[in-house]
């Protein structure tokens, strides 16, 4: 079946990859800047090199100069404060001493917009804070329910593992997933363990979760700031009992969902296919952005096969991978023009 992905705007005022290297990787060197004209909403930006070649393309640019904003690359060997003016400041590199000195200029200059606020991201690099604040919500509306797998954290000792999963009730197949979330490749590496022996052979500190059988396919909910894009993407298969009689041991994916990996085309089954129910991710979207404080975020969601509206948030990532995103172009560049306007508006107040 052909179902496209849904654009879903939002009103924040409603009661409310993941590509990039470790901290650290230095972004590519970059010409002057332009000069910056009045006229353009500027848009400084702290990106990785991997970053800046997935997500900065021209067609994002060109779109962003015809709407009058500019992007302006920010150079990290010279001081935040002596450089701009922006409008907007959008980042996404890590480690102790950026975080200081993005909070410091926040401080300096509380008239411009930072994306996101590096107190509010750093939640998001923990796997088990990351999903407490959707465990916390229960949510549950006439459209469906929203929580989280059965999840324990496992900081050392793989030997423990066996023991401290029967104690907590968790049934298998486990997926162990890093509990450090900090965009590296090996952050989005996943182990599907099917028996109580090889759960020693995993590394801690983990993050274990229940498998949730949801038909192969996850959905990827986009969030950036009032606007929701849902794309689906393929995922692991269903583990019958059958299979987990027959089966021992720990497989590893690098990484389970990807762009290549998008099932909005494939013909599935109806029951799978099936988009969550636009209300549910509404206000999902908007808890999760006044609990989290943050803009820019995707969902990895699941349905549990058999059901209509038993969905799970499996991870949360900060400033995904938009580019893989159909329409980013339009969505992003209209977001921060929304900023802006905003930012005038309050000066004029």
């Amino acid at each position: 079946m052909g179902l496209q992905g849904q654009i879903i705007p939002y009103k924040n005022g409603e009661k409310e990859e993941d590509d990039d290297e470790r901290a650290g990787k230095e972004i590519s060197s970059f010409p002057p800047p332009p000069p910056l004209h009045s006229k353009f909403a500027v848009v400084g930006y702290a990106l990785t090199s991997k970053k800046i070649k997935s997500f900065l393309k021209p067609k994002l640019e060109g779109l962003a100069r015809n709407k009058g904003i500019l992007f302006v690359a920010i150079d990290q060997n010279r001081p935040l404060s002596d450089q701009g003016p922006f409008d907007i400041v959008l980042h996404k590199l890590t480690g102790k001493e950026w975080r200081q000195i993005l909070e410091d200029y926040r401080r300096t200059h509380p008239e411009v917009t930072v994306l996101d606020p590096p107190d509010a991201i750093q939640h998001l690099h923990n796997r088990q804070s990351m999903l407490q604040c959707v465990a916390d919500m229960n949510l549950s509306n006439s459209y469906g329910k929203v929580g989280i797998p059965k999840q324990l954290v496992i900081k050392k000792d793989a030997s423990s593992i066996p023991g401290a999963v029967a104690k907590a009730g968790l049934m298998l197949p486990i997926v162990a997933k890093p509990l450090v979330a900090d965009g590296s490749a090996k952050s989005h590496e996943l182990s599907l363990a099917y028996d109580q022996q090889s759960l020693q052979k995993l590394e801690p500190p983990l993050v274990l979760q229940e498998f949730v059988n949801h038909g192969g396919v996850m959905f990827k909910v986009y969030i950036v700031g009032e606007t929701i894009k849902v794309v689906r993407r393929f995922s692991l298969p269903d583990v019958c009992k059958r299979e987990l009689s027959n089966i021992a041991g720990v497989f590893r994916f690098p990484r389970v969902s990807c762009a290549a990996a998008s099932a909005d085309n494939a013909d599935l089954d109806p029951g799978v296919a099936e988009l969550p129910p636009r209300p549910l991710l509404e206000k999902l979207a908007r808890e999760l952005c006044h609990r989290l404080g943050l803009r820019l975020f995707n969902l990895d969601i699941i349905r549990e096969h058999g059901t209509r509206d038993r969905f799970y948030v499996i991870d949360i990532n900060y400033f995904p991978g938009y580019g893989k995103m159909p329409e980013y172009e339009h969505i992003f560049t209209d977001f921060l023009l929304s900023l802006v306007q905003n930012q005038y508006k309050k000066k004029s107040t």
